[in-house]
């Protein structure tokens, strides 16, 4: 779905600048496309290590050819050296140890934080929050009782209007009944912020695991009714109570998940864009007690809301009529234990890590205060952020991501005009998009407040509270001007993201760190990692969603139509090569959901490189680490930032639900589109990393 963010990776849509940030606008004239270094200038040559470059040559394994799988060439030696933690599905050498890294120095700042009586409300905030999560002992006697009165108010609902009022209750608190409200910018006027409904409701990742009927999914949905049983039994249901329940809600949930978009289906920005009045909305689901539900969260008066499906809320509404009472007092149940599971007592958040290990694999659950670092970061995150910006963000790097993006944009727009399928009319409107694009760096300009009370010994009411707050913010926006220099991430996020209406890319500080970044690190590593992550957020911008918006964020058509086609037959090279590929024996990747950002891979990689080779253009003096040439360490730089495991339960739900590629074939699926990669390690014809046919989009 285009969403306000599309991310570099799992864990996924006026242009204001914050301090000392710039748009590409200002970059001038193009240079000229980047030439190999003048032959009759031949720069010496500098002999040193890998390591000393910013690579790590035991992650190498010098017995796979570079040019059969380079994935296993770069990332061989790691892969048998790392094995993955017991309390984790994954583990990737730059983002997990990254933010395991992030994660352990925002542990230290809250250590201190929660054991000192600081009259600074930043740190007493913070330290209150995460002190009340640490506190297994006021946890443990309070059980249920942080959800009781939800729990109570659930069980009385009994008509279409007692459940849509009680649901625009639990919406208040982030508690997903049926649908979720956010607000967002209109697709056809990104200057206007508006309410948008969407559909959710459903407890297992995808709406396919209740409908297919292969021997995986029907696995999944016995365990699942098993933990729905127990979670139910834990809120005080009898066990013969909570089976009738677990049943009651699997068919709420079916039929939801029958009426529900597929995510391919959710990729569609046009399709995600029915805007209606409310006399509209009514007319479309008149079972629901819409006026009551808007005026309970305080957007009354809105008069036009957005629905990302049609089809949802057409099928949604009779269900408020056809399902019994009883079973929709088991669903709302559900819905606030399953939500609420890891503030509550041990036996819930073991019941809820139950269905995590079933699903992906993971053998432990994480130890408690890393729950309560992520727990403090979602409730308070640029609270949070303060300190650690302070301690662990250096000028420098921001100064460097800069320059970065500046060197990018030109390859981009270098690019634009080498193209020979696009007609000048259209490139000069891409033009003017890139020339509109803006970059957020490090953290933002302004910091947001959090004006909620934290109790010390109330965590399970403190997770309410900052949830209720961030509902209260964010549908606060609704008819208000836009916030364009807004920030989606925590700056200590190990991550970055494109946003289609604001047409900004923005890059937590979070991400730029060894082994993405470092001052340490050569040119060549530096744009094989970050400058990478650069290069595919702002491609995001052009990949078949991004590219569906002009450069005000609008939804609009600005392609000719012969260039449409032309591009649809590029992608479509794309979606029609990564589909080939196999994650596990029999599991292919899904073409078409990880389209956009396999075209983002291909392009950013693209752009870096022609970046990193415009950086060094000239030079005096070229190094070679352990016998690898610039281009050749910048190659590796790229698909050592990606070495990463999968336990084989996470890797197929990662396939069914992510648009995301796994980490190999984002390695090697760009790599073998590229001329420069097979000319940098000299890969004949019909190997493997350079097939007959290749692929490219930008």
């Amino acid at each position: 779905m285009v969403s306000k963010r599309l991310p570099l990776f799992l864990a996924a849509l006026g242009l204001g600048c914050g301090p000392g940030v710039s748009s590409p606008a200002s970059l001038g004239t193009s240079p000229p496309p980047v030439q190999p270094r003048p032959s009759s200038v031949e720069p010496a040559v500098f002999k040193t290590s890998l390591e000393s470059v910013g690579l790590d040559g035991a992650s190498l394994d010098r017995t796979a050819n570079p040019c059969g799988d380079f994935y296993q060439f770069a990332c061989g030696g790691w892969l048998a050296a790392n094995e993955i933690p017991g309390d984790e599905a994954s583990w990737m050498r730059s983002f997990s140890e990254i933010a395991k890294r992030n994660e352990q120095e925002l542990h230290r700042i809250l250590e201190e934080a929660s054991k000192q009586a600081s009259a600074d409300e930043l740190n007493r905030k913070v330290g209150d929050f995460y002190g009340s999560c640490m506190d297994e002992s006021v946890r443990e006697a309070g059980g249920s009782r942080p959800i009781a009165a939800l729990l109570a108010r659930a069980g009385r609902v009994q008509s279409p209007a007692t459940i849509g009022a009680f649901i625009g209750e639990l919406h208040s608190q982030r508690i997903w009944a049926l649908f979720d409200i956010a607000s967002a910018q209109d697709f056809k006027d990104a200057t206007k912020v508006i309410a948008q409904l969407d559909q959710n409701g459903l407890g297992l990742p995808d709406r396919d695991y209740y409908l297919k009927d292969d021997e995986r999914s029907i696995e999944l949905r016995r365990s699942y009714t098993t933990h729905v049983e127990k979670m139910m039994q834990l809120i005080g249901l009898s066990e013969r109570g909570a089976k009738a329940a677990a049943v009651d809600v699997i068919a709420v949930e079916t039929a939801l998940a029958r009426v529900s978009k597929t995510r391919v289906e959710r990729r569609d920005p046009k399709g995600l864009y029915n805007p209606v009045d409310r006399a509209q909305l009514s007319k479309l689901a008149p079972e629901f007690p819409w006026a009551a539900y808007f005026k309970s969260l305080g957007v009354a008066t809105t008069p036009q809301v957005n629905l990302t499906s049609i089809p949802f809320f057409e099928g949604m509404s009779p269900l408020l009529r056809t399902v019994k009472p009883v079973a929709w007092q088991s669903y709302l149940k559900w819905q606030i234990a399953r939500s609420l599971a890891p503030a509550l007592s041990k036996s819930f958040a073991d019941e809820s890590f139950r269905l995590t290990s079933t699903l992906t694999g993971q053998k432990e659950d994480l130890p408690r205060w890393r729950k309560c670092v992520r727990s403090t970061d979602a409730a308070l995150g640029e609270l949070l952020a303060q300190p650690f910006i302070r301690s662990n963000f250096a000028g420098e790097s921001k100064q460097a991501a800069e320059r970065m993006v500046h060197e990018i944009s030109r390859a981009f727009a270098t690019e634009l005009g080498r193209l020979d399928w696009m007609d000048d009319a259209t490139k000069q409107r891409a033009r003017e998009k890139l020339d509109a694009m803006a970059y957020l760096i490090g953290y933002p300009d302004r910091w947001r407040t959090y004006d909620f009370t934290v109790n010390r010994k109330e965590y399970g009411a403190n997770v309410l509270a900052a949830r209720a707050f961030e509902t209260q913010r964010d549908l606060a926006k609704v008819g208000k001007p836009l916030d364009r220099d807004e920030w989606q991430m925590s700056p200590p996020t190990v991550n970055a993201y494109y946003d289609p209406q604001r047409n900004h890319m923005v890059f937590p500080a979070g991400i730029l760190q060894p082994p993405f970044y470092s001052v340490k690190s050569s040119i060549p590593v530096n744009l094989g990692g970050v400058g990478m992550v650069v290069g595919h957020e702002l491609t995001h911008g052009f990949d078949d969603e991004g590219s569906q918006f002009d450069g005000k964020g609008n939804l609009a058509d600005w392609w000719s139509p012969t260039v449409g086609e032309a591009f649809k037959k590029r992608t479509g090279c794309v979606a029609s090569q990564f589909a080939e590929f196999e994650a596990l024996p029999g599991l292919k990747l899904n073409g078409k959901l990880t389209l956009g950002e396999n075209i983002a891979d291909l392009g950013g990689l693209k752009l870096a490189f022609q970046a990193y080779r415009a950086m060094r253009f000239g030079a005096a003096e070229v190094t070679e680490a352990s016998g690898f040439s610039e281009d050749q360490q910048f190659f590796l730089a790229h698909a050592q930032a990606w070495c990463g495991q999968m336990r084989d339960e996470a890797l197929r739900v990662m396939v069914a639900t992510n648009p995301h590629s796994p980490p190999r074939f984002r390695v090697n699926g760009p790599l073998m589109n590229m001329p420069e990669f097979t000319e940098a390690f000299q890969c004949t014809a019909g190997t493997p990393m350079r097939p007959a046919n290749t692929c490219s989009v930008w």
